[in-house]
C-alpha cells in the first residue's frame, strides 16, 4: 500500500496492501468481491488493530459512498448510510423533529463503526448505540446484500458485530421525539460514602471523571432532560467556570453546560459536533463490568491509583443499560463502563492495562472492542455466553473468513 494510513490516535499505521475509498455500492462491490482478505475502516477511532486487514489484505473505506439519510417521519425511522457520522446523522433527524435516544462523547465517530464495537453513551436508562438498530444491511463476501432486521433469530449477532460478517452497507434506526438538555456540572465527589446507584441515576445521562491522583471524582458532568425532573445533587459543588474532562485543557471545545438547556445533539456528547478533533496524542481503554459491582470496582482502581495515575489523562465512570447483542460489551447485564484516556505511549501503557486489568477481574470486565486491552480470548470466551452463536453466524454469512483478520481471530479465538 503506497498511501500511508493511520487511525486517528496514529498510534496504528495500517499493513494492508491496498486501500480503497470506493464512491459508489457498485464500486464498493467489485472491490469487496476481489478481495480474499478485506477490512472496513470507519472514521479511525480505533486504538487496536481491529481495522487491520494484515499485509495480504485490502483496507476500505465507506467514507465516499453517498451519505444516505433517508427520515421517515411516520414511522419514526432513519435509514443511514454506514460512512456517516453522528454529527451528521443527528443534525438531518432533528430537523425533522426527531432524535436519537443518546449518543457518545464524541459526535464524529461513524454510525456504523460505533455501532458494530460497542460504543455508548451514559444513563441508567439508557442502552448502548446499537440499541435503536432496528435493521442491518450488509454486503457480504460474495457481493450479495443481505438484510437482517429485528425479529430474525440472527439480528442479536449482526449489529455488534466487529465487522466480521461483511460491510455494513446501512442501518435503520428508530428515533423519538426530539427533546431538549440542559447539562450541569459539579466538582469534588469523594469516593468515600459514595451512593453509586443513586448519583448515577441523578440525571438522564451522568458521566463521572477523575485522573485517579486522589481518591474520589474531580468533576460530575449531569445530563438533564428538560422533560424531565430537575437534578437534585447535593454530594458536590456547582462548576464555577466551564470545564473539560481532562484536567487543564481549555473548555471552550465543550458543549455548553450551566444548565442551558438546548438541542439532545448539542448536549448528550461532551464535545461540539463543528470542533474538529486533531489527531490524538492519546490512546484509550475501557471496561464494562456488572453494574451492582460498580462501588467495589472503583475501590479496587482507588488502590492501584498510584500505578495508573502517572500515565492517565483522565477516566470516565458511565453506566449502560443491559442489551441483548451476542458481542456487546453490555450483552445480558446493566453495566458500569470505566473508561481510561492514556498518555500517547504504549510501552508505558500496556504494563498499566495489565494490571488493571488483573486489578478487575474479579468483576468480569468485558474489554471495549476498538480500544486498548490484553484479555486473552479464553477469557473473553468466558465473558460472552453466545459466542459460538457469534461465530457460527460469521461462518454461515462468510464461510472463507474474507472479513476476519488476526485481531478477530485472536480476540474471539477462532
Amino acid at each position: 500500500m503506497t498511501q500511508r494510513v493511520t487511525n486517528w490516535a496514529r498510534n496504528i499505521t495500517y499493513t494492508a496492501k491496498e486501500y480503497h475509498r470506493p464512491r459508489s455500492l457498485d464500486a464498493l462491490r467489485s472491490v469487496v468481491t476481489a478481495a480474499t482478505r478485506l477490512r472496513v475502516l470507519g472514521s479511525g477511532h480505533s486504538f487496536n488493530r481491529i481495522a487491520d486487514p494484515g499485509a495480504d489484505g485490502v483496507l476500505v473505506s465507506i467514507a465516499g459512498l453517498p451519505p444516505a439519510l433517508d427520515v421517515d417521519t411516520a414511522a419514526r425511522t432513519v435509514r443511514v448510510a454506514g460512512g456517516v457520522r453522528y454529527a451528521e446523522l443527528a443534525r438531518t433527524v432533528h430537523a425533522h423533529g426527531l432524535a436519537l435516544p443518546n449518543m457518545a462523547s464524541l459526535p464524529h465517530i461513524s454510525v456504523a463503526g460505533s455501532v458494530a464495537t460497542g460504543t455508548h453513551g451514559s444513563g441508567v436508562g439508557n442502552g448502548s448505540l446499537a440499541a435503536p438498530v432496528r435493521e442491518v444491511e450488509l454486503l457480504t463476501a460474495d457481493g450479495s446484500t443481505v438484510v437482517v432486521a429485528r425479529g430474525d433469530a440472527r439480528f442479536d449477532g449482526a449489529v455488534t458485530s466487529l465487522g466480521a460478517l461483511g460491510v455494513v452497507t446501512a442501518l435503520t434506526l428508530d428515533l423519538e421525539p426530539a427533546y431538549e438538555v440542559e447539562q450541569h456540572v459539579f466538582t469534588e465527589l469523594p469516593l468515600a460514602g459514595l451512593d453509586f446507584e443513586t448519583v448515577a441515576a441523578a440525571a438522564y445521562s451522568v458521566s463521572l471523571f477523575t485522573d485517579w491522583r486522589e481518591p474520589g471524582f474531580r468533576q460530575v458532568w449531569l445530563k438533564r432532560r428538560t422533560d424531565q425532573a430537575p437534578p437534585v445533587f447535593p454530594w458536590a459543588a456547582p462548576a464555577a467556570e466551564a470545564m473539560h474532562p481532562v484536567p487543564g485543557m481549555p473548555a471552550v471545545n465543550c458543549t455548553p453546560q450551566f444548565g442551558v438547556p438546548g438541542p439532545w445533539h448539542e448536549r448528550l456528547p461532551h464535545f461540539r459536533a463543528d470542533f474538529t478533533p486533531s489527531s490524538g496524542d492519546e490512546l484509550q481503554s475501557e471496561y464494562l463490568l456488572p453494574r451492582p459491582a460498580a462501588l467495589d470496582a472503583l475501590h479496587a482502581l482507588d488502590a492501584v491509583r498510584g500505578t495508573v495515575a502517572p500515565v492517565v489523562q483522565t477516566c470516565e465512570v458511565r453506566t449502560v443499560a443491559a442489551d441483548p447483542q451476542w458481542l456487546g460489551p453490555a450483552h445480558g447485564r446493566d453495566s458500569v463502563a470505566l473508561h481510561f484516556t492514556w498518555v500517547d505511549d504504549i510501552a508505558a501503557v500496556l504494563p498499566v492495562v495489565r494490571r488493571l486489568e488483573e486489578a478487575l477481574d474479579p468483576f468480569g470486565p468485558r474489554p471495549h472492542w476498538g480500544k486498548v486491552f490484553t484479555t486473552s480470548a479464553s477469557v473473553l470466551r468466558g465473558r460472552y455466553p453466545r459466542l459460538d452463536d457469534f461465530l457460527a453466524l460469521a461462518r454461515s454469512l462468510d464461510p472463507a473468513g474474507k472479513f476476519a483478520n488476526d485481531f478477530v481471530r485472536d480476540a474471539l479465538g477462532e
